[in-house]
């Protein structure tokens, strides 16, 4: 039987190419050999790697359950008897997903979130410093920088572009290594910049 007062709010955050990711799929291998009961979760827009897989830069990739939005998240989750809910990609659920963690966690779950905490032009990318600030735990993780191998905080786009999904709420295309850059605070300038 779960019980409010184990249940915690995990979250693994960073610029892309940290391994975010990889550390989601991490704590889910481990809690899987465990015996622990646990979905993950990742969000539809993000299928650059097939529908219904949490994957990483570096090719590892898991099964996972693929929904659009924080309600359907709850939805999926709702009077199943599981001990872990670990979410990739959190930045494309929005605001509400803070709301739907928290009464995951108030029902005796485990929420482990995985997503970026910093825009492409470096502001805040909610809903991770809202939930950064409620955690139990908080992982911030550093990619390389692109520029000089110094740890990056911040990743670039490489290109100016329009957001690539109508149904992206933010100023966040999903993409990879043809679209952004990990980039170090010296080497960040803000905005796109072009490698030609």
């Amino acid at each position: 039987m779960h019980t409010p007062d184990r249940a915690r709010l995990q979250v693994v955050t960073g610029p892309m190419f940290a391994g975010k990711s990889e550390e989601l799929m991490r704590r889910v291998r481990r809690a899987r050999i465990a015996g622990l009961s646990v979905e993950l979760v990742s969000h539809a827009l993000d299928d650059r790697r097939g529908t219904g897989q949490v994957s990483s830069h570096s090719g590892l990739s898991v099964p996972s359950r693929s929904v659009a939005d924080a309600g359907a998240l709850v939805a999926a989750t709702r009077g199943r008897d599981l001990d872990i809910v670990a979410i990739d990609e959190a930045q494309f659920f929005g605001p509400a997903l803070v709301a739907a963690v928290d009464e995951l966690v108030a029902d005796g779950v485990t929420v482990v979130v995985a997503g970026l905490c910093v825009t492409f032009d470096g502001q805040p990318f909610e809903p991770l410093p809202a939930l950064m600030a409620t955690a139990e735990d908080v992982i911030k993780l550093t990619a390389v920088c692109a520029v000089c191998g110094a740890d990056a905080v911040f990743h670039q786009r490489l290109a100016p572009g329009e957001v690539a999904d109508a149904r992206v709420p933010t100023a966040e295309q999903v993409g990879g290594i043809e679209s952004y850059q990990a980039r170090c605070r010296r080497h960040f300038t803000g905005g796109p910049v072009s490698t030609r």
